[in-house]
């Protein structure tokens, strides 16, 4: 039954879901309306908000530009390529690439999110590529569904967050220990019951009639000069001599490891510094490594093009009150014992019209944090919810799933029908759970 039903959702989803930056205009738009009837004050300080808001997440945009184009270059290099072949072609069955595919995207999930956009997607293309009889769109869902997991993860940026000494709600909270946040019992109990049931529960949906395998995407080899033409130049010597990417490559993993010795947690600069040293390290040449970063170019258009409109849509929600609204709606029905569960329900709202976590926390954290230790709510339950509510309505924001579609060649529409029934799950599933186990 469960199939039937993702099979017809899938083909509604795939009719009328329009293009991620259509999203993100008619969302922009949405929440300008929304600003403008229900907050007072001057309707031109909202143009102003969204103006000032909208380049907040420049840096941000650019560490996920290098994170997606340093990890497909490196996942270029031969021996990577190969390694990463023999592995998939171990998932032989249908079944065991849906399997294969999400379990290894969520123990990436599990280690570092970043990490996990590259892993997910080069596993679902090369799992694809060996098995025909897998339906692959669902085979990238589930390479991009263990992102709802990251908040248990060693990258959660909520609880990292609040583990930081100083920072911006320390005087309100206090500074929380992953012991209680990440790592808290019922943090590992909504861990486990989602990663064990959301790969049944994609199993019950995967088709059984019209397979879409993989077709492949254009991947443009990167053209070599032949023997006698690099001992033309000097100037084509040092293009094509390993030995300056070698060097240059080394000067970085040197220091990725000082920043580890020093207890540096793992981030999206060291993340990227260490794909760029190892990609310089085994490729062949700054060349070759050259011709490899420009491939990869076309695959991180949208992230550049949509980011700066959601960063004006997080500038709207504060200056406007929007977000303050919404929260406080949910805190004047919530309860002591309800207050996790209207409070992860909140954040999954706003994480659809804010895919941030951390613009995320800002907005909500102020006043959720206030409120719940007014009911007598622990503040590590609170951020952790907030935490859970954000990963949640990831799988039905499209943003966070272009990363993985450029790297495969698909549309946002041909996955979400799967990623919005699969959300419906992990709501149901994550909302009981919060209520007893925090």
């Amino acid at each position: 039954m469960l199939t039937r039903v993702s099979d017809r959702f899938s083909q509604f989803v795939h009719r009328y879901l329009p293009d991620a930056f259509v999203i993100a205009v008619l969302m922009t738009l949405f929440v300008f309306v929304l600003a403008f009837f229900t907050t007072p004050g001057n309707p031109l300080d909202l143009f102003q908000s969204y103006g000032d808001g909208f380049w907040t997440y420049l840096a941000f945009t650019m560490q996920m530009v290098l994170l997606l184009m340093t990890g497909m270059v490196l996942a270029s290099v031969p021996f990577i390529r190969r390694g990463l072949e023999a592995l998939s072609a171990k998932a032989n069955t249908a079944k065991k690439a849906y399997l294969f595919t999400f379990l290894i995207s969520a123990a990436a999930y599990y280690i570092n999110w970043g990490l996990a956009v590259i892993v997910g997607a080069i596993v679902a293309r090369e799992v694809g590529k060996r098995n025909q009889n897998a339906h692959f769109p669902l085979l990238v869902a589930c390479a991009y569904a263990p992102t709802a997991l990251y908040t248990a993860g060693l990258s959660s940026s909520i609880g990292l967050t609040v583990a930081t000494k100083d920072h911006f709600l320390a005087n309100v909270m206090g500074v929380i220990p992953t012991s209680e946040t990440i790592f808290h019992s019922g943090t590992i109990i909504i861990f486990l019951s989602l990663l064990i049931t959301m790969p049944i529960f994609i199993l019950l949906m995967a088709p059984t009639k019209n397979i879409i395998p993989y077709k492949g995407k254009d991947e443009k080899t990167i053209p070599e000069r032949n023997a006698e033409e690099s001992k033309k130049t000097p100037a084509i010597f040092l293009e094509e001599t390993p030995i300056l990417g070698i060097l240059i490559g080394l000067i970085g993993l040197v220091y990725t490891i000082l920043q580890f010795s020093k207890g540096v947690d793992l981030n999206l600069n060291i993340i990227n510094l260490a794909f760029l040293s190892l990609g310089l390290l085994f490729h062949r040449s700054l060349g070759q490594y050259g011709n490899a970063f420009k491939e990869a170019a076309g695959s991180i258009s949208p992230i550049i093009l949509q980011f700066p409109f959601y960063a004006g849509i997080i500038a709207l929600l504060g200056s406007s009150g929007l977000a303050a609204i919404i929260i406080e709606g949910m805190i004047a029905v919530s309860s002591t014992e309800s207050f996790g569960v209207f409070t992860y329900w909140t954040a999954g709202l706003v994480n659809i019209l804010a895919p941030s976590g951390g613009g995320q926390w800002a907005l909500q954290g102020p006043l959720q944090v206030p409120a719940g230790m007014e009911l007598g709510v622990d503040p590590a339950v609170i951020a952790m919810t907030v935490g859970w509510g954000d990963a949640w309505t990831n799988l039905i924001q499209p943003f966070w799933a272009l990363p993985i579609l450029s790297i495969v060649g698909l549309h946002i529409r041909h996955i979400m029908g799967y990623c919005i029934l699969l959300s419906v799950w992990i709501g149901i599933v994550t909302s009981i759970l919060i209520y007893f186990v925090y």
